[in-house]
């Protein structure tokens, strides 16, 4: 299934919000942003531009698997993966906020066993993951695991 028409001109919006989402999180500590009624629960994933070294901050939806975390890189459905996975493809070593705790990780993508594993549980916690999957068309959406690692 194509990605929906109209959806290209909406990302200047989408930012926008989501800085305001992610200004507010941090502003508060996290006691704003963290929990969104009907949403799993928010993190900040800090990044760093793979071609410009600009620090970056996304708001994302996650998953706990014991002491990792897991993203889905769905960028809604689109037919390229978001700016930040290719972001910490390039520089994995980053940080995130969940809640009022900031932690150090690492990513990388989940393989092939991990995935299987993962993705379900990302789409009972969210179930617009699995429209978004039919929406990439022949993009598999990646899910990501973050580690952690010290600081």
């Amino acid at each position: 299934m194509p990605n929906l028409p109209g959806t290209d001109s909406m990302w200047p919006a989408l930012n926008r919000l989501m800085a305001v989402h992610t200004a507010i999180y941090r502003a508060t500590g996290g006691r704003v942003g963290h929990r969104i009624p009907g949403l799993p629960p928010m993190l900040l994933l800090d990044h760093v531009g793979a071609k410009s070294g600009t620090r970056r901050t996304s708001p994302l939806l996650y998953v706990e698997d014991d002491a990792d975390v897991a993203i889905v890189a769905s960028k809604g459905g689109h037919p390229k993966h978001p700016a930040w996975f290719h972001n910490l493809t390039a520089n994995p070593a980053t940080t995130v906020q969940i809640g009022s705790e900031r932690r150090a990780v690492t990513a990388r993508v989940a393989d092939a066993e991990e995935r299987a594993r993962l993705w379900p549980r990302a789409v009972a916690a969210y179930g617009s993951y699995a429209d978004y999957q039919r929406r990439a068309g022949d993009r598999e959406i990646p899910v990501v695991i973050l580690e952690p690692r010290e600081a």
